[in-house]
């Protein structure tokens, strides 16, 4: 008999485990654009900064990233770690394939089909290629 309760409460626990691990996956899932879908806002100019957490080039621009997100509250800032978020990275991926982007790295910013690369050139240009978008959209 104390085998078999033991058994019982392995198994609760491991259908437990799992079960949490499909809600924290779908609760992420929920809040990925999907790829190849446009803005994730629809009528919104949307900036992908992408980055990786130990990246000191991507630490370097973050500061940059979160000005021009209080000065443009109109653009939807998708701000997505790539090294350690499978999801992150695979929109990533998909991002720059459609983009015909071969051997992106971080940082990376994405702006319609603007693709930005490295310390120098986000800050750069970033705000030009935001500006030029919002005009596009009217906004």
């Amino acid at each position: 008999m104390d085998k078999t309760i033991k058994i019982v409460v392995g198994l609760f626990i491991v259908v437990a485990l799992v079960c949490a691990a499909f809600f924290v996956l779908s609760q992420m899932a929920e809040n990925t654009p999907v790829p190849g879908s446009g803005s994730p806002v629809q009528g919104k100019v949307t900036v992908y900064f992408l980055y990786g957490e130990e990246c000191p080039h991507c630490h370097n621009v973050m500061p940059f990233i979160e000005s021009l997100k209080q000065k443009y509250p109109e653009v939807d800032f998708q701000i997505l770690e790539t090294w350690h978020n499978q999801t992150n990275w695979a929109l990533s991926q998909s991002l720059n394939k459609n983009l015909g982007v071969k051997n992106a790295g971080v940082p990376e910013v994405i702006i319609g089909n603007v693709v930005l690369n490295g310390e120098r050139d986000i800050p750069a240009k970033l705000e030009a290629a935001i500006i030029a978008e919002l005009k596009k959209t009217g906004n």
